[in-house]
């Protein structure tokens, strides 16, 4: 209950500070978590960024006062952290897609982004199997893309990604050559709002030579949660995923560590079997 009561103080410090400047370092320190884990846990909880979430909220409330008062279109953009009306404009149009002036004309059109809550749910789910595992850094190789992050085209990158380097016998290639690890796929260097994010899928490295247009990346040495995931893919990894971060981080008193994640594929068998084995790999702090 006392971490809800600092999520929701978080929220609060947002709302009551729209019209001011907002840093993530001061909204991350009235939940009592780090800058990563507060981000992190909020995108996987809400679907948005803290940013993006900052960003809808103040367009919501600026047409609110368009239509309800007699402000400038200048003074809202002002007001509410934009440096012209043309950055303004453009921000309302792709919410609202009309612009300020036009929603001070007609006020049906707009679009409302409401202030966002937490509240626990008690499932009766089972509970959750997970083993804490000591691993010195690493050498990975395969293949990248970099993707964002907002409105979900991560996930819809990310898929789109693992199907093609299976039609075109990369992952095939990956599999001779795999480690202890099998394939994985890892989420890294994310950027300071956490909206865009480098997505590997790779082996762990044993090899010399490897093919041209192939990466080499390290993963640190790190302490890692590992949850088993069992089920058919693609469904089985997010109801984990989820799990994690509504259930598990705010019973446990662990923080995510802020260095890659990890996605393993151990079985052979079809993974669109009910039966797939897979795991999902969080670095942890205490």
């Amino acid at each position: 209950m006392e971490g809800l009561q600092r999520m929701l103080d978080s929220m609060e410090y947002i709302e009551s500070n729209l019209d001011n400047e907002l840093y993530i370092d001061d909204i991350a320190a009235i939940a009592c978590m780090s800058k990563f884990h507060f981000q992190r846990m909020f995108n996987m909880l809400t679907g948005y960024t803290v940013s993006e979430y900052i960003r809808n909220r103040r367009i919501t409330v600026a047409a609110q006062e368009l239509v309800n008062t007699k402000s400038k279109v200048i003074d809202v953009a002002m007001k509410y952290g934009y440096e012209s009306p043309e950055s303004f404009s453009k921000a309302f149009r792709k919410i609202h897609g009309i612009s300020p002036s036009d929603a001070k004309k007609d006020s049906q059109s707009l679009k409302a982004y409401p202030k966002l809550s937490f509240q626990i749910q008690i499932k009766g789910d089972v509970e959750m199997d997970y083993k804490i595992v000591e691993k010195e850094a690493f050498t990975v190789v395969g293949k990248s893309i970099r993707t964002t992050t907002i409105g979900g085209e991560n996930n819809r990158k990310i898929a789109a990604f693992w199907e093609e380097s299976n039609q075109n016998g990369f992952t095939n290639e990956l599999a001779k050559n795999c480690g202890s690890l099998g394939l994985i796929g890892i989420c890294m260097e994310f950027d300071k709002q956490q909206e865009h994010l480098t997505y590997l899928i790779c082996t762990e490295k044993n090899i010399d030579q490897i093919p041209v247009d192939w990466e080499e990346r390290q993963v640190p040495s790190a302490t890692w949660a590992v949850f088993p995931v069992h089920g058919a893919m693609p469904d089985a990894m997010p109801r984990v995923w989820e799990r994690i971060f509504s259930e598990w981080f705010p019973a446990t008193g662990y923080e995510h560590a802020g260095e890659p994640e990890m996605e393993v594929y151990l079985s052979d068998a079809d993974p669109s079997s009910e039966d797939y084995y897979s795991e999902i790999w969080i670095p942890i702090k205490k």
